[in-house]
């Protein structure tokens, strides 16, 4: 099979897509390479299955919220900002809410509804779907001329590289598109998982499965002596340490992890100071003088916590409220307030949300996502040595960089 293209696509992903559109809307044949049956796989799980979209804000709190290469974006976003992303789902039919943080959702709560606006705008554009998995993309004398696949070579002068990174490959994200690039000439820099849940040294299995909702999660950079995140959310417990949206959110702020590198600490009672704490505490042990410890605390604290953090202060589950000292107590409150993990590791990158690293930015034209290296070549998306924290940064990064290299 050989057919010849202006612009081929290479990844079905939220930024192949939308490159794919604004590709045949400016009037390229445009043609998407995509092995799965289905187009989206990965889009259609984000934000639990919601999707979220953007973040209702500026470019400039977008850029804050990019801890790697933020300003190597700063013309995709001033070309496709938060505002143009939401203008065209809703364009598209899907209606859009903004919830907590500016994070933007469909208002269907359905993921589904974002996948499908891309897929049905890439039919009436034309965008002709090659169900085929890309091996290499052909250049001769400094030009791309094609893309060879399992199903045959397809020929064109512009090929857009939006493969994402590592991170669930069974969505279709495999590292594919790196050995590709890297094979073209391209630096791909170092790759690590980011937006990922985390193993502790603590044995979490008795708490597996406990979901903390309005809890304050604090990471502490002991190398640095200071504090490097802080954020009220929602967090679980699991067979292996933590995840949940606090966790994924405060990973993507940790370097590598080594031994001794950083302290977790989860504030169970934000709302209450240890003061108010400790006075609820003693109220508690006086109603309940003659009841066991483990049982007196359950309304208070979920019960699945309750002897992992009394073994933590050095206290018997069993002892009776009445004959618990004042020093007990005062542990108890503090450890309440200060629930200490200490981690160990990532866990591996096909678990991470995202992959950190990429393509180097030193090596795409900031303005039009081409490639300096290989002319004809542009890159889009997760593939780019770019990474934003939670709360729909990275979606933007890839319909930005996707709307820059279709033009």
């Amino acid at each position: 099979m050989e057919k010849n293209f202006d612009c081929i696509v290479i990844g079905a992903g939220a930024a192949g897509m939308y490159a794919a559109v604004h590709s045949a809307a400016n009037g390229y044949k445009t043609a998407i390479i995509e092995p799965n049956e289905k187009v989206g796989r990965k889009l259609a799980i984000t934000g639990k299955g919601r999707c979220n979209v953007t973040n209702n804000c500026d470019s400039d709190e977008i850029m804050k919220n990019i801890p790697r290469n933020p300003r190597f974006l700063y013309s995709a976003l001033s070309m496709c900002s938060p505002a143009d992303v939401m203008s065209f789902f809703e364009g598209e039919g899907v209606p859009l809410k903004t919830e907590r943080g500016n994070r933007v959702f469909p208002v269907s709560d359905k993921a589904y509804d974002i996948v499908d606006a891309l897929f049905f705008r890439m039919k009436r554009e034309g965008v002709e779907i090659i169900r085929a998995k890309a091996v290499a993309v052909n250049a001769s004398e400094g030009f791309v001329t094609g893309v060879k696949t399992d199903k045959g070579v397809f020929n064109s002068p512009k090929v857009i590289l939006a493969t994402g990174g590592m991170s669930y490959p069974v969505t279709g994200s495999t590292g594919d598109g790196y050995k590709i690039a890297r094979a073209l000439g391209h630096t791909i820099t170092p790759l690590k998982p980011s937006l990922v849940p985390i193993e502790t040294e603590e044995n979490c299995g008795e708490m597996m499965g406990l979901s903390l909702k309005n809890s304050v999660l604090s990471v502490r950079d002991n190398e640095k002596n200071k504090v490097i995140f802080k954020e009220l959310g929602e967090m679980i417990f699991t067979h292996f340490g933590v995840s949940g949206p606090l966790v994924l959110s405060a990973s993507s702020r940790m370097e590598e992890i080594t031994e001794g590198r950083y302290s977790l600490f989860i504030d169970l009672k934000p709302a209450l100071s240890e003061e108010q704490l400790d006075a609820r505490v003693q109220r508690d042990f006086a109603e309940r003088k003659n009841m066991q410890l483990d049982n007196a605390l359950r309304k208070l604290l979920p019960e699945k916590i309750i002897e992992p953090l009394l073994k933590k202060c050095g206290i018997d589950p069993e002892k009776q409220c009445n004959s618990v000292t004042r020093e007990e107590r005062l542990a108890l409150v503090k450890t309440i307030k200060a629930f200490s993990l200490k981690p160990v590791s990532y866990r591996p990158i096909a678990e991470a949300i995202i992959t950190d690293g990429g393509v180097s930015v030193k090596e795409i034209n900031p303005k039009t996502m081409e490639s300096k290296i290989v002319g004809g070549l542009y890159f889009a998306g997760e593939i780019i040595d770019v990474t934003g924290f939670t709360g729909g940064f990275n979606l933007q990064i890839a319909f930005s960089t996707g709307y820059a290299a279709a033009q």
